[in-house]
């Protein structure tokens, strides 16, 4: 019970060894499980404490079985309960370990990504340098790039489709090459 450190079954473990937080969704099925937890050693104390009364009052043996029988019904549910909360607990943890597990791979996926496409960004710039394209040129050809058809360039940088027909004429040119699929 390494994340829950006073090793109190009913006590909330979490990744960072205290309690979780309130609205966690499982503090519903924790109380249900103390509360289960709690009726079945009420009812072992009662039994066991009837068992002991009828013993002293000398009952019949059939009664006393009975209720013995009860007794370790109460006791096999407290058991079989325990058992069941302590699997939860278990696979809990475990489950918390991948989730940080594939935060952090998440997080490293992030970080090599933004670093892969700040180097795309660069060297597009670079790119568009050495073909001495104007500005205007430089965000029609890196609107196209990005797939968007003359029609979206034009409403996006709000100028007509005319004009950007020639400004993308104009990159082509610069760039040595046939058309938009060779420029991306």
């Amino acid at each position: 019970m390494a994340g829950n450190p006073t090793n109190d079954p009913s006590a909330p473990e979490s990744s960072n060894g205290g309690a979780l937080s309130p609205g966690d969704p499982s503090d519903d099925l924790r109380a249900r499980a103390r509360t289960s937890l709690l009726a079945f050693a009420a009812i072992a104390a009662l039994v066991a404490f009837d068992l002991l009364d009828d013993a002293h009052a000398g009952i019949e043996l059939h009664h006393v079985l009975v209720e013995g029988v009860v007794l370790g019904l109460a006791a096999a549910g407290i058991a079989l309960l325990w058992r069941a909360v302590e699997r939860a607990r278990f696979e809990a943890s475990a489950l918390r370990g991948e989730v940080a597990s594939w935060r952090a791979e998440a997080t490293r996926f992030r970080d090599e990504s933004r670093a892969l496409v700040e180097g795309l960004g660069i060297a597009i710039e670079r790119q568009f340098e050495r073909w001495s394209l104007t500005g205007a040129e430089r965000e029609v050809a890196l609107l196209l790039v990005k797939g968007l058809s003359l029609a979206e360039v034009a409403r996006a940088r709000a100028t007509s489709e005319r004009t950007v027909r020639q400004q993308a004429q104009s990159v082509y040119r610069k760039a040595g090459v046939a058309g938009r699929a060779e420029l991306s």
